[in-house]
């Protein structure tokens, strides 16, 4: 009895709705309109989908795609295949074009089956009212949720075009396995683009939303496939194809070819989130604010306020373009992994093209898993002697005119009772500048810093902007490494770039360009042209760095091929850290060997084994 009161009170709803829409906005003129009353009663939140975001390698591959709960690809209508609008309107709203958000036909239709059935199965929904129940409502099965749904379908129509409509709906509807919309549709089940898909493969995608779980291609393919021949017998009743396609597309055989998530190359990829975060900080005034903000409450606040940007830019769909080269980056992986596997000891390196100012591969330590402390770019640790190069040597010749071949004291040193020891207590006289860097003399470089000034060899470093370096490393020992936080393996192969540019700095990057969903460039990384050192300086530096490489603390790190290859060693206090920064034609390298918990690694470093390390990487990637 209760069933068919319902039943008769929601047929009378429709009746009387349909009259007071057909008559009453143009009969009575002195009561507020149906267009007013909806306008007051129903509010549409603005429309905010999520869609996919994706990384790309240096050759458009990609290697990382982003989303969580709702796989959707964005599709705009007019890149939208004809015969998906079609096949839809065929099966699910032949009036599509014609109605005003609701089919009263199709609604009695839809209450006469129920009522018939003594329950709420059909409701005769247009697309719209799917739209507005996607976007807005519950799928219960309800006269009140229904009700609900023909007014906002209204109010619908009267804010957007058939077109947008069209649009969203297809970009919105549900294709079971977690996929929405078409173009997610298309990519999951026939790893195909839409404008690919033959008649026959849009109509069985069209088939699944109708009841995803009973059309799931993956447990119910029957169910699909039979769909699919029905909707297609709907488009040729509509004269959507002709009898041939007809034909041809019934006979057409659906290969299902399921898309795999991409999700490779984790190091890399964890990188280019953290430098996606830098880019829209700088870009966007975050920076400035974080460090301008007057109390720790308000750099909170600026730092929530920029990861809540970065997410909406990722749920927005955009597609990040990198320099990562796949076989670079799987070959330093497997030779780190490959040596260390066995060894309490983690290792990571940057591999910087520095014709390009590109990162084109960076690593985040032994076996490294997605988003975890990433040791290329977030382990800040004392850099020992790699640090002379950019402290000492180079701001020595570039502010006196003293030359590579030129004498210095490598005595001995006591400057206000800091006397630093060279390695195993040698004691050297005098010895030309290429000797001291050759050997990694520490008194000389301590005299060298001494020589110049604190402040002004500092000068020079701080144009690399080093994250955590400070004021209150501005003292003596810096020239032997000795930093409060130190550097990072990364920080510092960029900064050795310059020794391969003509001492121009480019601020390599992992990400070339940002797009949005439409194509449309967000963010382009222009190179940066920051003059550090002059031509001369270069000039005699790189014939050091390859003299410690040919003759010094670096021979182990001689490449097979010809060509230029130079360097520095680096090895910090009790052997807690060892490093080479290095450079052939083409790509500068940094290695960073050490334990997250410091402890020596003394042995490792009489076997030469971080040099040895640098030597494969670089041997396989020449």
């Amino acid at each position: 009895m209760r069933i068919m009161i319902g039943n008769f009170f929601i047929l009378l709803f429709v009746s009387v709705f349909s009259l007071f829409f057909m008559w009453t906005a143009r009969e009575l003129s002195s009561v507020k309109s149906l267009d007013n009353f909806l306008g007051e009663t129903i509010q549409l939140e603005d429309i905010i989908l999520t869609y996919n975001s994706k990384i790309l390698d240096h050759d458009g591959n990609i290697i990382s795609d982003i989303y969580s709960e709702e796989n959707r690809i964005a599709v705009s209508y007019s890149d939208i295949p004809s015969k998906f609008v079609e096949a839809f309107v065929a099966a699910e709203d032949q009036k599509f074009y014609a109605h005003k958000g609701f089919d009263t036909g199709g609604i009695a239709r839809a209450f006469l089956v129920n009522l018939q059935n003594k329950s709420i199965e059909q409701g005769g929904s247009t697309l719209t009212q799917q739209l507005a129940r996607n976007l807005y409502l519950t799928h219960s099965q309800t006269y009140e949720r229904k009700l609900t749904e023909l007014l906002y379908a209204y109010h619908l129509e009267k804010k957007f075009s058939k077109n947008d409509i069209m649009e969203m709906y297809l970009n919105t509807v549900y294709f079971s396995n977690g996929v929405y919309g078409i173009e997610a549709a298309s990519n999951y089940y026939f790893s195909k683009k839409t404008d690919e898909l033959s008649i026959a493969e849009i109509a069985f995608l069209s088939s699944i939303p109708n009841s995803p779980a009973h059309y799931n291609p993956l447990t119910n393919s029957e169910n699909t496939h039979q769909r699919k021949e029905w909707i297609l017998e709907k488009m040729y009743e509509n004269q959507f194809i002709t009898d041939k396609e007809l034909e041809e597309s019934l006979e057409d055989m659906i290969t299902l070819e399921i898309y795999e998530k991409k999700d490779s190359f984790p190091d890399y990829v964890t990188y280019v989130h953290y430098e996606l975060k830098q880019i829209v900080s700088a870009e966007e005034g975050f920076m400035q604010k974080i460090h301008s903000a007057s109390s720790q409450e308000e750099r909170t606040s600026f730092e929530e306020k920029l990861a809540k940007r970065v997410e909406e830019l990722i749920s927005s769909g955009i597609t990040i373009e990198t320099a990562l080269n796949p076989s670079i980056q799987t070959h330093a992986l497997s030779t780190i992994n490959r040596l260390l596997e066995n060894r309490p000891i983690q290792a990571a390196t940057s591999i910087i093209d520095h014709e390009q100012a590109e990162i084109v591969a960076i690593t985040g330590g032994v076996s490294y898993d997605k988003f975890n402390f990433h040791r290329g770019f977030q382990a800040y640790r004392q850099p020992g002697s790699v640090i002379k190069p950019l402290l000492v040597y180079a701001p020595l010749l570039e502010e006196t005119s003293l030359n590579m071949a030129s004498v210095i004291d490598a005595g001995p040193i006591n400057r206000n009772g800091y006397s630093p020891k060279n390695f195993g207590g040698a004691i050297y006289g005098k010895a030309t500048i290429e000797t001291a860097l050759k050997n990694s003399y520490n008194t000389a470089a301590v005299r060298m810093l001494d020589t110049v000034g604190i402040e002004t060899a500092f000068s020079y470093v701080d144009q690399f902007n080093f994250a955590k370096v400070s004021s209150s490393d501005y003292k003596l020992p810096s020239a032997l490494g000795g930093f409060e936080h130190g550097m990072t393996v990364n920080e510092l192969t960029q900064a050795y770039s310059t020794f391969s540019t003509d001492g121009i700095y480019h601020s390599p990057k992992a990400i070339r360009n940002i797009m949005d969903a439409d194509g449309e460039v967000l963010y382009s990384m222009e190179k940066e042209n920051l003059e550090i050192w002059s031509e001369d300086t270069i000039a005699d530096l790189r014939k050091m760095l390859a003299k410690v490489v040919s003759e010094g603390t670096g021979k182990a790190a001689r490449l097979n091929s010809a060509g230029y290859t130079g360097g520095k060693t680096g090895t910090t206090n009790e052997f807690h850290d060892l490093w080479f920064i290095g450079m052939n034609d083409r790509y500068t390298t940094g290695l960073w060997m050490g334990k997250d918990e410091p402890s020596s690694l003394i042995n490792e470093s009489s076997q030469n084994l971080h040099t040895k390390l640098w030597r494969d990487i670089m041997n396989g990637i020449n």
